[in-house]
């Protein structure tokens, strides 16, 4: 197989030690042919002596912009990115060893498709980052797995897939209208496009993001305010609404950590699904309700 240019894109605020450990596991990655292109979005640090550090063993591209979001950082990247095929993940994710060769081998037998990997909760003691990981689990096996062996894959994470450069521009690139969501709304367009999705689970990435009670509520408060502006952004194209999931779903999602086998956890977490739900719902009420007052109308979303 022959070894094509990786560029490996990784926005990053203000974390320079979850940054450093992301590039440490960089350094072992076994494909041999791959640069990595990290886009500073207005840190209030600099992140300078740890490029310096890290250049030694890895080919290295700093992206410096003010504070503009995750969704223009990694367009930023794409823009200086040299490599034939894109790797997508964050500054506090940890990929294994493999994960730019499997990548590779799948891509090479679907060069036009999006791939998209597994993440890991690498928190397995913090039981918020365990919830939203086990929430990410539950949505890849509703919309990417499931019982139907035919069904279209339809959801990846901006942290962990991969596709080729030539079709991410063709795409347009995730939408610089959102902060939240953007990766929804990119799989959507590339779906709506004709694109070809592949979820790959050997493609592994060990998240770690820290959460307290606070930060989980924050988290999908947010999400509930991305999905607003996804069904905006999704009107603009002319595409339909998205269809409200039923009961089912629901019911599916509050049984879901027992059919993982969380034991004594799964009470607890259950409960923890249930609120994200909550905040989800309450995030979506208070966004419509801004922008209903701002633009002086009333969404139909």
């Amino acid at each position: 197989m022959e070894y094509p240019l990786f560029s490996v894109i990784i926005p990053t605020y203000a974390r320079p030690q979850k940054l450093s450990e992301c590039l440490s596991a960089l350094s072992e990655m076994d494909y041999p042919n791959f640069e990595v292109v990290i886009v500073d979005d207005g840190s209030p640090m600099s992140l300078d002596e740890i490029i310096i550090i890290w250049q030694k063993k890895l080919t290295i591209n700093l992206v410096k912009q003010e504070n503009r979001g995750p969704s223009t950082a990694r367009n930023s990247g794409v823009n200086y990115a040299k490599g034939k095929f894109l790797a997508f993940t964050d500054d506090d994710c940890i990929p294994t060893k493999d994960w730019l060769n499997q990548f590779a081998q799948q891509l090479d037998k679907t060069p036009d498709a999006l791939v998209g990997g597994c993440t890991i909760n690498g928190l397995d003691h913090n039981i918020y980052a365990s919830t939203s990981q086990m929430l990410v689990d539950y949505l890849y096996d509703y919309y990417n797995k499931g019982d139907n062996k035919n069904r279209q894959t339809s959801f990846f994470t901006s942290n962990n897939f991969a596709v080729s450069k030539e079709i991410f521009m063709q795409i347009g690139g995730f939408s610089q209208l959102l902060t939240t969501a953007e990766d929804r709304e990119l799989c959507d367009r590339a779906l709506t496009l004709g694109y070809e999705m592949i979820y790959l689970p050997s493609a592994v990435v060990y998240h770690y993001h820290d959460l307290t009670l606070i930060q989980f509520w924050r988290q999908h408060f947010n999400y509930g305010r991305g999905a607003i502006h996804f069904n905006l952004v999704r009107a603009e194209r002319n595409v339909g609404k998205i269809k409200a999931e039923g009961s089912f779903f629901y019911l599916n999602l509050f049984l879901y950590p027992f059919k993982q086998g969380y034991y004594f956890r799964c009470i607890i977490i259950s409960g923890l699904l249930v609120l994200t739900q909550i905040a989800h719902t309450v995030g979506c009420f208070q966004e419509r309700r801004r922008i209903n007052k701002s633009l002086s109308i009333k969404l139909d979303l």
